[in-house]
Formats: structure tokens, C-alpha cells, sequence
């Protein structure tokens, strides 16, 4: 018979060393049990079923859901600039603001203009009718300031309205410029003539087409933070004005896609098919595998919602609508 290693004459390491063996014994014994036991992981489903409340038009072109849990559970919280990624149909997600009450968990509002696919499927649904969602998520954060200036262009108002909302909760010095093309396209006016002389409705049948952003910009408050959201255009000249002045910081959100500017061509590969696409200076891959794969899902086109992430060959994913470097993709 083997005898255990003693080290001393006591015998006290004999057993110091016997009750280590017993305890790693017991330990092995019980983690196989803690491991046969653990429940198995599962996938986490981050879409929301939202069903359509109500429906309202609120200007031409311009219409707002009221959109509510299928099970009439209370939704996530959310903040203003904050944004859903609504599916009308399967295959096809646009994002939306929201615009309605902060406090109300019970149903979120959005608005959508009619233009393009994303929105006239959204168009074409009837109250009842069930969508998905994933949100809400917020690119467009709104900042704590004594002051703001608010910026909107037609249906950039839709981020704006909640930010005007919670600054006049706040008890703080804000101004609103809303532009667009007439009164009748412009939505929520009855809601925001509650705000009185804050507010600048602005409809270019009576002021023109503002001539630079410095227009919008008179009488803003130093320092105060601008938030601006509209066609880029207006976007442009209120940070190309703002710059040059004693502005505040301008937080702005995109509508539509930017101008590609200063691009060089290059080439994409498509691995399990071995094409090669050429993507022109002033093109995105997107706009090129649109024409040659169908079905590629997209959303913002502007890099930050990730609906476009497309894998490549070397197991990383790449958002096709900003990528410019040449890429072989798993396709």
C-alpha cells in the first residue's frame, strides 16, 4: 500500500493534504450536476408587437399612429429624438420618431410623410393592423440647457415636438422656427399653438424659401444648444451659418440620405457567387447589390441603425450604405 508524502513528523500535512483531496472530490461531483442542471440559453427577442390604435391625417401627406402593445402591456421608456425601427411589412424596415407624450407608456406616436416604399406601406395600413418594432433607440440625443433654439423643416418637426415639449416642462428659454413648403403640409400646428409667440411658423408661401441658415438662426440665445432636423439643405446652412457665429453646439438629425462627396470608385466582391460589382464615386454597395441581389434589407442609409451589416469572408460584418473600401462579402 502506497503511503501518503509526509512532510513532517506530526502527521499534520497528511491530512491537510487528505481534506484538499476531499474538497476538489466534492467540488468536481457537484459542478457536473451544477452543469447537467443549468438552463439553457435562450435567444432574446427584441421585437416589439405593436398593433395599430389609431390613425389620424395630420397635414397632406402627412399621417400619425397611435401604435400599443398586442398584449396591452406598458412599452419601454423612451426620450426625445428617440426613434422606432418599424417593419410594415416583412422585409422592409424604416424608422420613425417618436412624437408623442413622454409620460404615456400606454402607446407610442409617430409620423410619417408619404414618400418613398417605406412610407407608403406604412400609409396603406388600417387601425387594427399588427407591426413590428425594435426600440426605441436614440441617435438624436436632447441635452440639458438653461436655453434652446429649435429648427424644424416639415416632417422634422417629428423629433422636435417632444424636445419642445420637455423644454417648456423644464422651465427653460426656448425658440422654435418651423418651416415648409405651406400651412396645409405642415403637421401638428394645433399643437404647437399652445406655445404661443416661441413659436415661428415659417411656410415659405409667405417668407419664401429661407435664403441661408442665418435667418433661421436670428435672435438665437449665446451658447444655447441648436437642435435642427429637415431636409439637408437647411441642415447645411444652419451649421455652415452657425460656425461663423457665437452659437451654441448644432445637434442635428437626417432625413434622407447625404450626398456622397469626394468618392472614388472601387469593387466588391460577392464570394459564393465570384461577381465582382463596380461601385461608382458617387454610389454606395447598397445602391449596387439593390440591383443585383434582391432583398437586401436597409433602413436609415446613414450608418447608425446596422439594418444593412452584411458579413464577409473574414467573419466581419460591414454596413454596405457607408462601407467605401473594396470588400468581399459572403454572398
Amino acid at each position: 500500500m502506497t503511503r501518503p508524502l509526509r512532510l513532517d513528523g506530526s502527521g499534520r500535512t497528511d491530512r491537510v493534504m487528505a481534506s484538499l483531496t476531499g474538497v476538489v472530490a466534492v467540488y468536481r461531483r457537484l459542478s457536473g450536476v451544477s452543469g447537467r442542471r443549468r438552463p439553457p440559453v435562450l435567444a432574446v427577442d427584441r421585437d416589439l408587437p405593436l398593433i395599430v390604435d389609431d390613425l389620424r391625417v395630420e397635414a397632406e401627406g402627412v399621417v400619425s399612429l397611435r401604435l400599443v402593445h398586442e398584449r396591452g402591456e406598458l412599452l419601454p421608456s423612451w426620450r426625445p429624438g428617440a426613434h422606432l425601427d418599424l417593419a410594415p411589412r416583412p422585409g422592409l424596415v424604416r424608422q420613425y420618431s417618436l412624437c408623442g407624450d413622454l409620460d404615456d407608456r400606454s402607446a407610442y406616436r409617430v409620423g410619417v410623410r408619404l414618400s418613398g416604399e417605406g412610407s407608403t406601406a406604412v400609409h396603406a395600413l388600417k387601425k387594427g393592423a399588427r407591426i413590428t418594432a425594435r426600440g426605441p433607440r436614440n441617435a438624436f440625443p436632447f441635452v440639458a440647457s438653461p436655453a434652446y433654439l429649435f429648427i424644424a423643416g416639415g416632417i422634422g418637426i417629428t423629433p422636435i415636438l417632444p424636445m419642445v415639449r420637455q423644454a417648456a416642462a423644464s422651465g427653460a428659454n426656448w425658440r422654435l422656427v418651423y418651416t415648409g413648403r405651406d400651412l396645409a403640409s405642415m403637421p401638428f400646428l394645433d399643437e404647437l399653438s399652445e406655445f404661443g409667440d416661441r413659436v415661428w411658423i415659417r411656410p415659405d408661401t409667405d417668407y419664401g424659401i429661407p435664403a441661408s441658415g442665418a435667418e433661421l438662426l436670428e435672435g438665437a440665445e449665446k451658447s444655447a444648444p441648436i437642435y435642427c432636423c429637415g431636409p439637408i439643405p437647411m441642415i447645411v446652412g444652419v451649421r455652415t451659418d452657425a460656425a461663423s457665429r457665437t452659437s451654441g453646439p448644432v445637434f442635428f438629425e437626417r432625413f434622407s440620405t447625404p450626398p456622397l462627396v469626394g468618392g472614388k470608385p472601387f469593387r466588391v466582391t460577392l464570394a459564393r457567387s465570384g461577381r465582382t460589382l463596380d461601385v461608382p464615386a458617387d454610389r454606395t454597395i447598397l445602391d449596387v447589390l439593390r440591383e443585383t441581389v434582391p432583398g437586401i434589407a436597409y433602413s436609415c442609409r446613414q450608418g447608425f441603425c446596422g439594418t444593412c451589416e452584411l458579413p464577409t469572408v473574414t467573419g466581419d460584418r460591414v454596413r454596405v450604405c457607408v462601407e467605401r473600401e473594396p470588400v468581399t462579402l459572403d454572398l
